[in-house]
């Protein structure tokens, strides 16, 4: 402001200077001269003010412009404060590192559950092994269950055999008793002289008790004999099916507790490949936040380094333009003390 009221002043001068200069009509050739030079000095000043007017306003628009973006960006000479997203990395590095102890754990439970699994296996594949030798042992017994069972139909066969021939000797014995009572009712008396023969009821009663007696004790040795092979059968058979009832147990609660370690182990690797995808879909929304809050202070800094270098080439301009102003005012302080000399 201070320059361009001089500058109208320095006109104002100019101006009565040239009417001076008018109102002399017949002034010397130097006066003319003079009057030439000073129309030159103010033509030139007054190209400058305007040139300086225009630079002036120019700058006020840039201070302008360097005032709102400061107001909406901040100061310009502090850093960008990235403080407000350190807790929030913070954060992000310890969901990082409980969802690496939490994967970790995942993968120390699968592996756990595989050799329960694989324990569980050999017991099965055991357990299948003792059922095929009970099965196996079970198909030796029946052979012997079959022999026991012809031995028995064959000693009924030889009981029934014997009893049917007592019932022969029996009858014999009745029908050899019937004639000799019938001979010794008759009317024929005689007398032999002889020695007595042998007694045949005595004998026949004799081979019967002795019939009866080996009958008996065959019979007797025969039923303890099957009694304790059914027996040792039954317990065989009793011992096979508890046996193999227990297998048929322990199979069905390890084919149970396998199902179950399959279930958890596919839903642990489930929920850790549902973590590993929210893991990588967090680093990967986390990477494209960071590189866009990096572009922008890229751009930022940009800026702001293209607004500094313009800022300098415009101090740069006003310090000519005051090297300028400076000349002109010692010119125009020249032209005072030539006017006034």
């Amino acid at each position: 402001l201070g320059f361009s009221s001089g500058g109208i002043c320095t006109r104002g001068v100019g101006g009565g200077f040239s009417r001076a200069s008018a109102g002399c009509g017949d002034g010397i050739l130097l006066v003319n001269n003079e009057k030439a030079t000073m129309q030159n000095l103010n033509d030139r000043l007054a190209s400058y003010l305007d040139k300086v007017r225009v630079l002036e306003g120019d700058n006020a628009d840039l201070e302008c412009k360097i005032r709102e973006w400061c107001a909406k960006v901040g100061p310009s000479c502090e850093p960008r404060d990235y403080s407000c997203f350190h807790k929030e990395i913070e954060d992000l590095q310890n969901q990082i590192l409980c969802a690496a102890m939490e994967t970790n754990k995942i993968l120390l439970n699968i592996d756990n559950n595989r050799m329960t699994a694989d324990d569980f296996r050999v017991k099965y594949e055991t357990e299948c092994g003792l059922r095929q030798n009970v099965d196996a042992d079970i198909c030796n017994l029946r052979p012997v269950l079959d022999q026991l069972a012809s031995c028995k139909t064959d000693l009924q066969l030889q009981c029934e055999a014997l009893t049917e021939e007592m019932c022969c000797l029996k009858t014999n014995h009745e029908e050899e008793t019937n004639c000799l009572r019938k001979q010794a009712t008759g009317d024929v008396s005689v007398e032999v002289n002889a020695c007595p023969g042998p007694d045949l009821r005595k004998i026949l009663e004799d081979l019967r008790c002795q019939y009866e007696t080996l009958m008996e004790r065959n019979r007797k040795e025969t039923e303890q004999w099957y009694a304790c092979k059914v027996e040792e059968v039954n317990l065989e058979v009793i011992t096979s099916s508890q046996e193999i009832e227990s297998s048929n147990k322990q199979v069905t609660e390890l084919r149970r507790q396998l199902q179950a370690s399959e279930i958890n182990v596919q839903a642990q690797l489930t929920m850790k490949e549902n973590l590993e995808s929210s893991l990588a879909e967090t680093e990967c929304h986390y990477n494209k936040y960071l590189a866009e809050v990096q572009s922008q202070i890229s751009c930022v800094e940009q800026r702001l380094a293209e607004i500094r270098a313009e800022m300098e080439c415009q101090n740069q301009e006003y310090k000519t333009l005051l090297d300028v102003k400076c000349r002109l005012e010692q010119e125009i302080q020249t032209y005072h003390c030539l006017l006034e000399g």
